[in-house]
């Protein structure tokens, strides 16, 4: 981890530190289930892991978000962890120093576009939650009509779950996701 990213952490609340971390453990589990990418059509590369790893993230954000206090530091936690696991990923795989913070800088940038598309997407119906899937995790390459459906359904459902979770779990670092969806039987 580099300095800037530990005086950062010199601010943040100790106390939510733990809970994030374990969200995000349980967010990047749960975006790495091999159907997304072998049934459901999503590029098994770095950035269609990125995509779905954001996916998931953004649906916790939006159950946490809305809420006063506690659960929209902890959202924000959530947020800070994952770009602290980018940097450090990018970091891995040989990025240079001087190349980090406009790739995090670009990163940042989609989460926010893609968080806004998922979210109007929620609220507009599933047509435009399906366009907000394929422009931002099919990256405008049409899986066809069954694995958009499944991924929208699938979209909805988990935001829908998520929605009646207890935000005590998710103070403690717990989320429950259901399992991914299987286009052949949507």
């Amino acid at each position: 981890m580099n300095l800037w990213n530990q005086l950062l952490g010199l601010w943040k609340a100790p106390r939510l530190a733990g809970p994030a971390a374990a969200l995000y453990e349980a967010v990047v589990r749960q975006a790495r289930q091999p159907a997304f990418y072998a049934e459901c059509g999503v590029a098994d590369t770095l950035d269609g892991r990125f995509d779905m790893i954001v996916l998931h993230a953004v649906l916790v954000i939006a159950r946490l978000q809305p809420h006063a206090g506690l659960p929209r530091e902890l959202a924000q936690a959530l947020f800070d962890h994952l770009f602290t696991d980018m940097d450090h990923s990018l970091r891995e795989i040989g990025a240079g120093d001087m190349g980090i913070a406009p790739r995090i800088k670009k990163m940042a940038r989609a989460f926010y576009g893609r968080a806004q598309a998922y979210q109007e997407g929620l609220a507009q119906g599933d047509a435009a939650l399906s366009e907000a899937l394929l422009r931002n995790l099919f990256r405008g390459e049409d899986p066809g009509a069954p694995r958009r459906t499944a991924l929208t359904a699938y979209v909805r459902r988990e935001h829908d779950a998520l929605s009646r979770q207890s935000l005590d779990r998710f103070l403690a670092g717990e989320v429950q996701f259901g399992p991914p969806p299987s286009p052949g039987s949507a």
